[in-house]
């Protein structure tokens, strides 16, 4: 075998590699997006109050909440839930209406500022409702989620977005 011939080989090897590359790369790219629909799809069909109860429940299982502890929460996850579908309609519209154009900066700002007043609100009535052992415990699983939520995030980005990050 001559240099040429081990050349040529090498050559079609790594071009081999390189399309298996960009191949399982295309594909997890496409699983991702499929699972972000399946997330997003998960309670779109369901009410307010319905997407109310199953949060209480699963809430309840993990944190063992009295029934007087339950019918507060549910309050509080069905005016979350409500005021959700409302922000989500009303994004929709601005969306159709901006011809899918992003939101302003003073707008994004506010729509965030809004957000972290809420999560602030919603923190201090689950301290008055639940006790010191529960809150702690829910506490931790709010810190998971962020935790998981942000690591979604991250391995949805692209190589050079995450060069950008700021914190």
């Amino acid at each position: 075998m001559t240099k040429e011939d081990i050349m040529k080989k090498l050559i079609l090897i790594v071009m081999a590699l390189v399309a298996m590359q960009i191949t399982a790369q295309e594909q997890r790219r496409e699983h991702q997006q499929r699972d972000k629909q399946e997330r997003s799809q998960k309670f779109k069909d369901f009410t307010p109050e319905q997407i109310a109860e199953l949060q209480t429940k699963k809430m309840a299982l993990r944190l063992d909440l009295t029934e007087a502890q339950q019918r507060d929460i549910e309050k509080i996850h069905l005016a979350n839930a409500k005021e959700r579908q409302t922000k989500r309609e009303e994004l929709k519209f601005k969306r159709e209406k901006n011809n899918d154009e992003k939101l302003s900066k003073e707008e994004r700002f506010n729509f965030m500022n809004d957000r972290l007043d809420k999560q602030i609100s919603n923190k201090k009535e689950m301290k008055r409702i639940l006790s010191k052992e529960q809150f702690e415990k829910f506490e931790s699983h709010q810190k998971l989620k962020r935790k998981k939520s942000i690591g979604q995030k991250q391995k949805n980005r692209s190589p050079k977005k995450q060069e950008h990050k700021r914190f």
